[in-house]
């Protein structure tokens, strides 16, 4: 894993229709329309936040996180929206001695159902396996949660199994997760 391509300079990158980059304080009404919604973390580890400055502090914290290289956040933005922040995807829980990384990613409620997911994923599934020499790369989802397990699956993940009662998530309690794991072997394999 050549995780300095990840933690030396924040990296951003494009797709067809979005741009992935750091999330500024410029961004914070749009940051805050996804918090504010209860919906967009039903199937979250994530509590909504309903208050502004709540939120602005976040960015600070996106900021602290990414300093000492623990998870990277990026905001997904609509190009053809003006590059409108509208929704977020990050990587976490770096594990060097066998190159795994998890992800997780949410949008905000207007962009359900575009693709966008489906194409972040494969954006930032290209970047770690390519780019960052990542050997495996896993999302936990709730069971209930039909619309990120398609876009999982869309992008060549497959599903391991479920961890019952494996987890505390905040708001949520001691949930059970489906584990999704996409290998460097299997992506290599769709070309």
């Amino acid at each position: 894993m050549i995780i300095e391509k990840v933690f030396k300079q924040f990296p951003t990158l494009h797709s067809a229709n979005l741009q992935f980059k750091k999330i500024e304080d410029s961004h914070i009404q749009e940051l805050f329309a996804i918090y504010d919604n209860d919906k967009v973390f039903e199937y979250c580890g994530i509590i909504p936040k309903h208050n502004l400055q709540t939120v602005q502090k976040m960015i600070g914290h996106f900021e602290r996180d990414y300093t000492k290289k623990s998870r990277i956040k990026w905001g997904i933005f609509e190009i053809s929206q003006r590059e409108k922040l509208v929704g977020i995807i990050e990587a976490m829980d770096f594990n060097q001695k066998v190159d795994m990384v998890t992800i997780g990613y949410y949008l905000a409620e207007a962009s359900w159902g575009k693709g966008i997911a489906s194409e972040a994923v494969a954006t930032i599934v290209k970047f770690l396996l390519e780019e960052v020499n990542v050997n495996r790369i896993q999302a936990e989802v709730m069971p209930l949660n039909e619309p990120s397990k398609k876009v999982l699956l869309k992008n060549g993940f497959l599903k391991e199994g479920l961890l019952r009662q494996a987890s505390l998530w905040s708001g949520k309690g001691v949930v059970d997760l489906e584990i999704y794991g996409l290998l460097k072997g299997d992506y290599n394999l769709k070309d």
